[in-house]
């Protein structure tokens, strides 16, 4: 059988006023994350380790933030198109591992939530999908609360 890996990073800034939304679950907090779209820094990273994975435009090049079409979408509906793109392929999920850095809020509450609703996204069960929560150690934006970062990592199989 043949693997591929994709890695997939996204960062985002906060900002006060906007809903913080990390893997499609809204998550109570001070601030959000500023984007063109949600902002969410999970779906964006696992959208850019798939696209990797199997050889597909990443998250920029299909989801333009010069579109207007993708203005405050949910991003929910971003990582279903890439699951369409992804099914024209002969290249499955086989696992999926996420690292969500933020000094705050603590994501350890919210992990369960979030890797049910990617497992349903992703069309998997959620035993293959894992989230962790990492701080930043109060070093640089992400320390300051200032950003949101996510890196994932995504093995892909080729299916026969």
């Amino acid at each position: 059988m043949e693997y591929r890996i994709g890695i997939g990073y996204d960062l985002h800034r906060t900002q006060a006023g906007r809903p913080l939304v990390l893997g499609n679950i809204t998550i109570p907090h001070t601030v959000g994350l500023l984007g063109h779209s949600d902002a969410d820094v999970v779906i964006h990273a696992i959208i850019d380790a798939i696209t990797g994975a199997a050889g597909l435009p990443d998250v920029g090049q299909l989801f333009p933030n010069s579109d207007p079409a993708y203005q405050n979408i949910d991003s929910a509906r971003l990582l279903e198109q890439t699951m369409v793109e992804l099914h024209k392929t002969s290249w499955r999920i086989n696992n999926v591992d996420v690292v969500i850095i933020a000094q705050s809020p603590k994501i350890s509450p919210h992990k369960s939530a979030i890797r049910q609703r990617m497992a349903q996204l992703l069309q998997v069960s959620p035993e293959v999908v894992n989230i962790k929560g990492k701080t930043n150690e109060y070093v640089d934006a992400i320390g300051e609360e200032k950003a949101i970062a996510c890196h994932c990592a995504v093995l892909l199989k080729r299916e026969l």
